[in-house]
């Protein structure tokens, strides 16, 4: 089924943090390429907090089509982009780096597969040129535990190069260093993504702003993200579970203690069975009460708001409103209907 989106507006999200020399050959490339498109579009630069000459670089690129976001300080990609998804006038959005591995060329295809139905498009560098192990073999392995843990199955959830309907990021805020997870979001929210194989291009000027240190981090986030979607409505389940574990631990403990006390002749303070029982049972007692005070704030931040607890279609993805999830097909994400 296609949806015919040739008037709708295109917004290009740059994110950038000391950009400056590539910037200068990525903007006329990126122009270049969006006038070949015949539809109207827009490109807006968010500045992270740049500190070198990429300030300068945008003031000299100035053009009709051009919007320029500048931060007050170095906030972060995730920041920065909700700060360029904010700041967009677009129906689609289309996001890409700022440091010329990301080719323009792709954003046809891209546009092309919104065009057939899906809600996002996620970029996957399929012959990636970065190093090796420190980036390649790390990004697959991470790729593959975000995929079990979401249950959406993409090969690259790292690329920045992805494209969406405005639509599919209703009510998605972003926190932390959680902008690699937007295709999940807008699945679980009843989205159709997909993805497609895209060019990747070795760094030409400046350094890579990403480490070793962004591991730990992703998998922080992923847990919170997981947390939210699972049990952001629910949360005594969590705390409810421990907290019935934690008291059946200490009835076992107690129970054993008592049975030592009069048949094994120990008495109690020569087991750590009472300690063990007085605290699971403190700790359950805790869980349960910490469950509660979740309960009543999930549902203040939900009616003070007059905040649903459901999306309802805009009728775009289909009369079912069907979703998708990835199946051995190189470049799409399927799922059936739910």
């Amino acid at each position: 089924m296609r949806h015919d989106m040739s008037a709708q507006l295109v917004s290009i999200i740059l994110p950038v943090f000391n950009e400056a020399e590539n910037l200068r050959l990525l903007l006329p490339a990126l122009f270049e390429n969006l006038e070949r498109l015949n539809r109207p579009y827009e490109i807006v630069v968010v500045d992270d907090g740049s500190t070198d000459d990429t300030a300068n670089a945008l003031r000299d690129l100035s053009r009709p089509g051009l919007r320029v976001v500048f931060l007050r300080r170095n906030a972060g990609q995730t920041a920065a982009l909700m700060a360029g998804i904010h700041s967009a006038k677009g129906d689609v959005l289309i996001t890409m780096d700022g440091d010329l591995q990301n080719d323009p060329v792709d954003i046809a295809p891209l546009l092309s597969r919104l065009d057939e139905g899906f809600d996002v498009v996620s970029g996957w560098r399929a012959n990636r040129r970065d190093a090796a192990i420190r980036r390649n073999l790390l990004s697959r392995l991470a790729n593959k535990f975000i995929s079990a843990a979401s249950g959406i199955h993409l090969h690259d959830y790292g690329c920045s190069l992805k494209a969406y309907r405005r639509s599919a990021l209703q009510g998605v805020n972003l926190y932390g260093e959680m902008h690699r997870f937007i295709p999940i979001y807008a699945y679980w929210n009843g989205a159709r993504v997909t993805e497609l194989p895209v060019r990747h291009h070795p760094r030409r000027h400046g350094v890579s702003h990403y480490g070793l240190k962004r591991i730990p981090k992703v998998f922080l986030d992923l847990l919170v993200v997981v947390f939210l979607h699972r049990f952001g409505q629910r949360p005594m389940y969590v705390f409810g579970t421990v907290g019935m574990l934690s008291i059946t631990v200490g009835a076992i403990a107690g129970a054993a203690a008592i049975y030592y006390k009069y048949f094994g002749h120990k008495s109690f303070i020569e087991t750590p069975l009472p300690l063990l029982f007085v605290m699971s049972f403190i700790t359950g007692a805790m869980c349960f009460l910490m469950g509660l005070l979740a309960e009543l704030l999930v549902r203040t931040y939900y009616e003070s708001q007059n905040k649903a607890t459901y999306a309802i279609s805009d009728g775009s993805a289909g009369e079912t409103g069907v979703a998708f999830r990835s199946t051995d097909l190189p470049s799409v994400a399927a799922r059936g209907p739910r």
